[in-house]
């Protein structure tokens, strides 16, 4: 029993180590892209390519593998899903070529894919007794801070350590070895049960009680990571273009800013009534998004980087939100499932929107593109954002999981009733 507890307590802080780490290779091309396209004279769609089929990987796994770990245990897919990985390191430091980058991308994406929804669980699972909303904050935070902790590390290293575009990945392989050694520590916590081969056809995997709920929140979802996707695909080549600024630490230092700002507001306002955080979370990203086109359009850095922060902020609240809310309404043999559909849903409004953008740049131009994806992202929060103030249904909904929410982690605090 000691050990259990012991276990229990250390294992999710492995285990959200893993997750930052999954997430953190997902961003770390992002500052190398402006290298890759120098050296291999990739055209704007390739290069929005090589990142979008990462998305493609993600979610080919997410929605085949999200709910495997219901049935045959977590370990298992997690310790496959780091073995992966670990090979699509290897194919990015020793890449030859923009084949080898897509091979590399995709079985990365399929890896992180396979583990994202399994982790999350995994951490509610492993929740130390009496403070399990901690389990809730960390799947809430810990993506954003992954990707900024990603984005940061390699535009470091690619200003300042020898051939970066071996060095990147190497640092990260040993990370993530030192890793996988440690998840031998963390606890088991599912019993094997019959179904998991047809938990493999591809579906969203959402339970009944938590349907309602999850349609009235995909909007946010949907604003949230596709205002993300403009800044981690888009922002070097925003930078060389339209700022005339070719260091390749600034774009990791700014997604570092918008992705650690968004970490940052899901642990202030982790004692805030969920539905008034996703609503101030909208407005952010409304305004973030109109902040960026102004930005571009008048090639303000200063402005840029108020976009970062105001986007950060509703890029944070309206994920964090409704996850906090969603999670409270699912049973623990149905969290991973619940997770992997909502992935889907943050990854796909990631990676579609890029994809498009890298189709319309060679034609439009690079600011005319960054300019319609960031007034589309901003019609997507206030679409969002309006549905929810018009919804009476949303608000009963968002009402009654958020005092489910509260019931179950009451350590975060009084929660104000729901607007």
């Amino acid at each position: 029993m000691i050990s259990l507890v012991s276990g229990r307590r250390g294992g999710i802080w492995i285990l959200a180590g893993i997750l930052l780490t999954a997430i953190a290779t997902g961003s770390a091309p992002s500052p190398l892209y402006p290298l890759y396209s120098a050296e291999w004279h990739l055209t704007p769609l390739l290069t929005t390519t090589v990142f979008a089929v990462y998305v493609g990987g993600l979610l080919v796994t997410l929605l085949t593998a999200g709910a495997l770990s219901d049935y045959i245990g977590r370990k298992p897919l997690i310790a496959i899903g780091l073995a992966g990985l670990l090979i699509a390191m290897g194919f990015f430091m020793f890449a030859s070529g923009p084949g080898t980058l897509i091979l590399a991308r995709i079985v990365q994406g399929g890896s992180v894919g396979l583990m994202m929804g399994t982790l999350g669980a995994a951490m509610l699972d492993n929740a130390p007794r009496g403070n399990t909303a901690l389990a809730a904050t960390l799947n809430g935070s810990v993506p954003p801070v992954g990707l900024a902790f990603g984005a940061i590390v390699s535009g470091f290293l690619t200003r300042f350590a020898p051939n970066p575009a071996f060095t990147v990945y190497a640092s990260f392989t040993i990370l993530l070895i030192a890793l996988a050694v440690a998840l031998i520590w963390v606890p088991e916590t599912v019993t094997r049960r019959p179904g998991g081969l047809a938990s493999l056809r591809p579906t969203l995997a959402i339970p009944t009680a938590s349907r309602s709920l999850f349609g009235a929140l995909a909007g946010a979802f949907a604003a949230s990571w596709g205002l993300g996707g403009l800044f981690l695909a888009m922002l070097p080549s925003i930078l060389i273009a339209r700022f005339d600024l070719t260091d390749h630490l600034l774009p990791g230092l700014l997604i570092g800013l918008f992705t650690l700002i968004g970490a940052a507001t899901g642990v202030v306002t982790r004692g805030v009534n969920p539905r008034h955080a996703l609503l101030a979370g909208l407005v952010g990203l409304i305004a973030g998004s109109v902040l960026m086109v102004v930005a571009v359009d008048v090639e303000s850095f200063a402005l840029l980087i108020t976009a970062s922060i105001v986007g950060g902020i509703g890029f944070g609240a309206g994920f964090q939100a409704p996850l906090r809310m969603l999670t409270a309404t699912a049973e623990p043999q149905h969290r991973a499932g619940l997770l992997s559909a909502i992935y889907v849903v943050s990854y796909l409004s990631f990676g579609v929107p890029v994809l498009i953008a890298g189709a319309l740049e060679p034609v439009l131009g690079l600011a005319t593109v960054a300019t319609l994806y960031g007034l589309v992202m901003a019609a997507s929060a206030l679409i969002a954002l309006i549905a929810q103030l018009l919804s009476r249904t949303d608000r009963r909904l968002e009402r009654e999981a958020g005092r489910a929410e509260h019931s179950a982690h009451p350590e975060t605090g009084p929660i104000a009733p729901a607007a």
